[in-house]
């Protein structure tokens, strides 16, 4: 009995993860939303695209943890899990991107824009990290490609927030809370749609982080395979 106990604790926030990830993606869609001029039913993609950044900046949050604790302790498991995280969040990326232009497409009309501050720096944020995964490919020399790519993580990661957090706040934009443009939870996420939303950053947050221990768990069979 004990054994089942510690393995139901152990993946209890996978099972979780994927109830509520259930539970938006189905009440997501049937649950009454705000009635807005332009938006409309399209508000509903709040709880999907806004999730998955939020699980994306998570990863990539976690990688430059490792990134800086390989630099500390000169241990390449770290500099593996940098890189699987950089690699998740990447994942992640390209769905929030794809729901990101399909929202634009039907309230901008047109899904993508270069006059968006935002718009640009997710692009020019998701090329700096492909040149992190290009440049980490480019060195044999294992030791040498972690240092390398540990200072780049670095400087990927306070690139992105400043493209996608800080100078979109700093310039007009389209998107809800920068530019002087209120956000959703200013003006219209209500009661209703926060019973969603906060369940679905939840959710997704707690899957890349299984996807995370997933990639983890299959480097290191392959090290042991390897050596």
């Amino acid at each position: 009995m004990r054994p089942i106990q510690d393995l139901q604790m152990k993946h209890w926030y996978k099972i979780f993860s994927v109830i509520i990830i259930f539970y938006t993606l189905i009440w997501g869609l049937l649950n009454p939303v705000p009635r807005l001029d332009i938006l409309n039913e399209t508000i509903r993609n709040v709880y999907y695209h806004v999730p998955i950044w939020f699980a994306m900046l998570f990863m990539m949050a976690v990688s430059v943890v490792q990134s800086v604790m390989f630099l500390s302790k000169n241990t390449l498991a770290n500099d593996t899990r940098a890189y699987n995280a950089a690699l998740i969040g990447f994942f992640f990326s390209l769905p929030g991107l794809a729901t990101g232009c399909m929202w634009a497409n039907y309230t901008w009309g047109t899904p993508w824009t270069f006059q968006d501050p935002k718009l640009n720096g997710v692009a020019i944020s998701i090329l700096i990290y492909l040149a992190y995964f290009i440049l980490r490919s480019s060195v044999e020399d294992e030791l040498k490609k972690a240092r390398i790519s540990a200072v780049y993580n670095i400087f990927a990661f306070v690139m992105m927030n400043i493209f996608i957090m800080v100078l979109p706040r700093l310039t007009d934009s389209l998107h809800p809370g920068n530019g002087g443009n209120p956000a959703f939870g200013k003006y219209d996420l209500d009661s209703n749609m926060r019973l969603v939303f906060y369940p679905a950053v939840i959710g997704w947050i707690l899957f890349s982080f299984w996807m995370y221990e997933l990639t983890n768990r299959f480097s290191n069979l392959k090290n042991k395979i390897n050596d």
